[in-house]
């Protein structure tokens, strides 16, 4: 590859990545997740910002400063983990959300060999408990 199509290709990163900053859909965040930073500490991240962790997406809840044991993973009244199957994502494996990104009506995910949709909004119970009907794609 020459070096003016390997700067044409960088450049066009560096654009994809500025303009992501702009998305505050988790569908369209989580479309292209490859474009959002790796969380860490020391930075500040504003409420809505995205980030990835562990080859997965959160959403920032609150702004702040960024601190070691401030992850996304352990800090779920700072950060949403995007869950696939929410807000018209692919349908994912079920996953138990918190408080803070619970599956909306319609969302749909799978679960024990079933496919899900969730018939009411702000819904953390487990598919075939409550708040779900089985669909047939």
């Amino acid at each position: 590859m020459n070096n003016e199509l390997l700067d044409s290709i960088k450049s066009i990163v560096r654009y994809a990545k500025e303009k992501a900053k702009e998305i505050e859909d988790d569908k369209q965040a989580y479309d292209v997740k490859m474009l959002f930073k790796d969380w860490v500490s020391g930075e500040h991240i504003e409420a809505g910002q995205y980030c990835m962790r562990n080859e997965e997406l959160y959403r920032c809840l609150s702004t702040h400063d960024s601190q070691d044991t401030w992850e996304p993973e352990n800090a779920p009244s700072l950060f949403a983990k995007v869950l696939p199957g929410q807000s018209g994502t692919d349908i994912g494996e079920w996953e138990q959300p918190d408080s803070t990104n619970p599956y909306m009506k319609g969302d749909r995910v799978t679960h024990n060999g079933k496919t899900w949709e969730s018939d009411i909004d702000n819904n953390v119970w487990e598919p075939g408990v409550y708040g779900w009907s089985e669909v047939e794609l």
